[in-house]
């Protein structure tokens, strides 16, 4: 089922382009006001990392350096395994936190475009936490970094920024990359890592079945040898000992590193930057996010164009995709991905700061006198231990364990590809059932002094069916009419 078909260009900006309507906030009209949104979003400090980007580099240093010191001693044969722990249980507390921040900054911010772009652009550079116990701490600090700060400018700037960063070059195991016939190689018997030069051609550029070859990705590969991350300082460095002499060709371009300074691998990134095939797979992929699973050619041969034009300046890509009349019309065409969805679903129950903070502190089993904690104490009498493991429990299973159960836990994506973008994944049965369980739960909580009615004029405006209207109007009690309100197509559709 398709959104109303006579909705407002106001409605549709905030529901295809943003993270969906809440109560009082001023909407988005035009292309100009959501591009807008990029130069104050890029401007703004994001809430994680929680101390910033210097403190957390510090804070990830710091544990880098004692987990290091701890390994050393237990090859010694004195291990500690206290410290050991310790450090587990502050990158996961770390971790968490910032994952709720995320979700918190897409909530309460009024920059839906610029949000969903953050989203968008880090799903294309995707990174895990799961890679290793220290990218819970390093993949924030990656999004907040590189991400946001370049989403709006040159594509090439925004590549290398994401190429060239320890969360990406841990991701795809850069440090186990040595050039066969580097000093280190000869030496060591040690061998070429492909899977940053792979993806880099295969997701972050060219696209899958652009024409280039298997040769072309292992040359890339070799160009990108001698880049390693320093995990006392977590900054990218270039070994010349572990790098590959050229000349190196890749898709015709012969690299000879002519400077000495192994700068063979920017040459190369700024190349497949202005490559016409990266202009078309990213504009595809980005009409694809945005407007439909089978965007209109026409709109995508518009993007590539401002590509052409503005020398991959992002900014001007957007206007283009933006300023198309195809992008306004036929809405309802992208089902809303489970991060999506619950975001929106805050958003239209206008959860207000302290609510969200209230579920930061449950999840951390802190400050059980106040939000949700306290009603769990009064449900569990006088035993506070179990009054906070109920309370974060629910919390959990309102925002991050409902997000994992989804298919969608934040800063976790199945592999380098990101998540999926398109219906069948996300229409699945158990993936419907998890999200009307999640409406049940959040209409529970939140929605009980709220009139369905009211609430669905809040949610969707005239972005509703009438049929959905008629359906509401005729719930028995005002859980279950949010429920359905949260659980209806209009509303998980964009």
């Amino acid at each position: 089922m398709a959104l109303s078909g006579s909705i407002a260009n106001q409605t549709l900006a905030a529901i295809r382009f943003g993270y969906g309507l809440r109560p009082g906030e001023q909407l988005p009209g035009d292309a100009d006001a959501l591009l807008a949104q990029i130069k104050k979003g890029v401007a703004q400090k994001p809430r994680f990392p929680r101390e910033g980007l210097t403190g957390r580099q510090e804070t990830a240093t710091r544990v880098l350096s004692v987990r290091a010191a701890e390994a050393k001693a237990r090859q010694a044969g004195k291990p500690n395994d206290d410290i050991r722990k310790e450090t587990q249980r502050e990158a996961r507390r770390i971790y968490r936190q910032d994952a709720m921040a995320r979700i918190a900054q897409a909530v309460h911010s009024p920059l839906g475009f610029y949000e969903r772009l953050a989203s968008f652009w880090v799903d294309h550079f995707s990174t895990s936490v799961l890679k290793s116990l220290p990218m819970r701490m390093i993949v924030p600090l990656y999004e907040a970094q590189v991400i946001r700060p370049n989403l709006g400018g040159p594509f090439n700037r925004l590549l290398q920024a994401a190429i060239l960063h320890p969360a990406m070059l841990i991701y795809l195991d850069q440090n186990q990359s040595v050039g066969p016939d580097s000093i280190a190689g000869r030496r060591d018997k040690r061998g070429l890592n492909e899977n940053l030069g792979r993806e880099l051609l295969e997701l972050h550029t060219l696209g899958a079945g652009s024409g280039y070859t298997q040769d072309d990705v292992r040359s890339a590969a070799l160009v990108l040898t001698g880049l390693a991350v320093d995990n006392r300082a977590l900054e990218v460095v270039y070994r010349p000992r572990i790098a590959e002499e050229g000349p190196i060709s890749v898709l015709g371009r012969t690299y000879r590193d002519d400077e000495g300074e192994g700068q063979d691998h920017i040459l190369m990134l700024e190349d497949l930057a202005a490559n016409p095939k990266t202009a078309l797979h990213i504009s595809r992929k980005l009409a694809r996010h945005f407007i439909a699973d089978s965007p209109p050619d026409e709109i995508v041969q518009a993007m590539v164009d401002a590509w052409s034009k503005s020398q991959g300046n992002l900014t001007e890509v957007y206007r283009a995709m933006l300023t198309h009349p195809a992008a306004w019309t036929e809405p309802g065409r992208k089902i809303k991905k489970p991060f999506e969805f619950v975001v929106s679903g805050f958003r239209a129950l206008n959860l207000p700061e302290r609510n969200f903070a209230n579920l930061v502190r449950d999840l951390d089993g802190e400050d059980e006198d106040e939000g949700l904690a306290s009603k769990a104490m009064e449900m569990a009498g006088a035993d506070p231990q179990g009054a906070r493991k109920k309370a974060a429990g629910r919390a959990n299973a309102l925002t991050l364990g409902a997000l994992q159960r989804m298919g969608q836990p934040i800063w976790q994506p199945p592999s380098p590809a990101g998540f999926a973008d398109e219906e069948s994944v996300w229409l699945a049965p158990s993936q419907l059932s998890e999200r009307i369980a999640w409406s049940r739960m959040v209409a529970r909580i939140f929605g009980q002094k709220l009139e369905p009615a009211q609430f669905l004029d809040m949610a969707l405006a005239d972005a509703v069916n009438p049929e959905t209207k008629t359906i509401i109007s005729q719930a028995p009690n005002r859980v279950h009419g949010i429920t359905m309100v949260l659980a209806s197509p209009e509303f998980n559709r964009r």
